[in-house]
Formats: structure tokens, C-alpha cells, sequence
């Protein structure tokens, strides 16, 4: 078709979208033809009946009066593991986003994101493995584990709504005479307050199946329970506690879900 010489030109296409479409097919496809997936092995009839007579082995569960007991016991422990651990990593989060949030200079905004980067990148199980050599065999190192983690996290989601924040309220009030910490807290924390305990319920969320893991390396709770009973071949105990696993991320996220709901009024 001809220009017309009175229209304007059609602005240049942007390729930057299509060559990541691009890529990420690419990326795709090369991750397939780098695994080797046994897709027919998996659905032979041998397959099939071994998973068949393995879950068998998990039914009926062990619900006698003292093994249920114990396993509430693990139970409370997962759960006030990924509270507290939760919890730390929202009081370190809250320190590292200030600094990370560009408040303290481009010298601590680069120096606090790569100490973040790092808390983050290393994941629950490493760290917990790392930690449970300090701290000894039990729930502790596994707090610990999970609060080094999601610090880093929420550290690095926390300093994004910081720096997202409308500045212009923090100014006003500056120039009314107010000092630097009463603005902050009451100009730019209120409009990032509900963003970040959405993300920290979030974060909870993960932390109590993290949790439940964490046990498997000693952090005790109920991922000690399973590994310890499946080890041992003991499947009815094992599938107990599996159900006190579901039963505990399914409350978990309702009180979450009906928190979240709460705070978007």
C-alpha cells in the first residue's frame, strides 16, 4: 500500500516482544530434547500396578489414639515453625527494604539487594542444612532456615513497594515541617501496608509446606515424622501423617484467604 504523504509514518515495530517469544520457544523446546523423559516407561502396565500396590500400603492410616497425638504434637511444631520463621523474616524484611528502597543512597540500595539476592537464592533445605550444623538437630535451625530465606523475599518485595509508592504525600508532608521518620510512617507505609501483608500471608503460605519439609534433613516437626516412618517401610503411619500435612495447608490457607479478603475491603 502507498503512503500518503500527508499521514504521519507508522512508528518503527518493536521486535523486542516477538524475539523473547522467540527465545522462550526455543528454551522450551531445548529443555524437552535435554531431559531424557520416559514418557512410555511411565505408563506401562509394570508402572502402573507398582504405584497401584504402593498406595494400597498407605491405607487404611494409623489412627490410633497415641500415634494421632503425636503426630498433633509435630503438627503445632510445623506450624509455630513457619509462624515464627515468618515472622523474623517480616521484622528483617522491613530493615532491609529501607536501604534497599534507595532511602539510605545508591551505595546501600546496590549493597542491601545483592545481600538479599543471596538470603533468597539459597534455598529452605540449604540453608537448613547449613544451620542445623550451628544449632543442632530440631525445630530451631529449621526456623532459622525459613526466616534467612523469606527475608530475603520479602526484603526484596517489600523495597518495591517502597520505591513504587507515590512520593508526592512523603513530600507534603515534609514540607509542612515534619521530620523524615513521621512522614514516612504516616504518608508512604499506609499506602504500602496492605501490599505487604498480602505478601507476607503469602509467604506464610509457602513457609508451612517448606516447613513440613524441612523436617526431612532433622528439622523436626512433621517432615522428621514422615521421613522417619517411611524409612522404616511403615506406610499407614506415614499416610497419617501425609493427612495432617493436607489438613494443615488446607487451614492455613483459608485463614489466609479470608485474611486477604479482610484487608481488600
Amino acid at each position: 500500500m502507498r503512503h500518503h504523504p500527508n499521514l504521519p509514518s507508522p512508528p518503527p515495530r518493536d521486535w523486542t516482544v516477538l524475539t523473547l517469544m522467540l527465545l522462550l520457544l526455543v528454551l522450551v523446546v531445548a529443555s524437552f530434547a535435554a531431559l531424557p523423559l520416559k514418557w512410555r516407561d511411565f505408563f506401562t502396565l509394570d508402572a502402573v500396578n507398582g504405584t497401584i500396590e504402593l498406595l494400597q500400603g498407605f491405607a487404611p492410616p494409623d489412627l490410633s489414639i497415641g500415634f494421632v497425638t503425636k503426630t498433633a504434637w509435630a503438627t503445632v511444631e510445623t506450624l509455630a515453625m513457619s509462624a515464627l520463621g515468618t515472622l523474623l523474616a517480616v521484622l528483617a524484611g522491613l530493615a532491609f527494604s529501607l536501604p534497599a528502597s534507595g532511602r539510605f543512597g545508591k551505595a546501600a540500595r546496590g549493597g542491601t539487594r545483592s545481600l538479599l539476592n543471596v538470603l533468597r537464592s539459597i534455598p529452605e533445605l540449604v540453608w537448613a542444612s547449613i544451620l542445623l550444623i550451628a544449632a543442632g538437630l530440631g525445630p530451631f535451625g529449621g526456623t532459622l532456615a525459613l526466616a534467612a530465606h523469606t527475608a530475603g523475599v520479602l526484603g526484596r518485595l517489600f523495597a518495591d513497594s517502597l520505591e513504587n509508592a507515590a512520593p508526592l504525600p512523603e513530600q507534603s508532608l515534609r514540607t509542612n515541617g515534619a521530620s523524615a521518620m513521621s512522614a514516612f510512617f504516616y504518608a508512604t507505609l499506609p499506602q504500602t501496608l496492605p501490599q505487604m501483608l498480602s505478601y507476607t500471608l503469602y509467604r506464610w503460605e509457602n513457609n508451612i509446606r517448606a516447613a513440613a519439609i524441612l523436617g526431612v534433613v532433622g528439622a523436626g516437626g512433621l517432615g522428621q515424622m514422615l521421613k522417619y516412618h517411611l524409612s522404616l517401610f511403615q506406610m499407614q503411619k506415614a499416610a497419617t501423617v501425609i493427612l495432617a500435612m493436607l489438613l494443615l495447608v488446607a487451614l492455613v490457607d483459608a485463614i489466609s484467604f479470608a485474611m486477604r479478603r479482610a484487608l481488600t475491603r
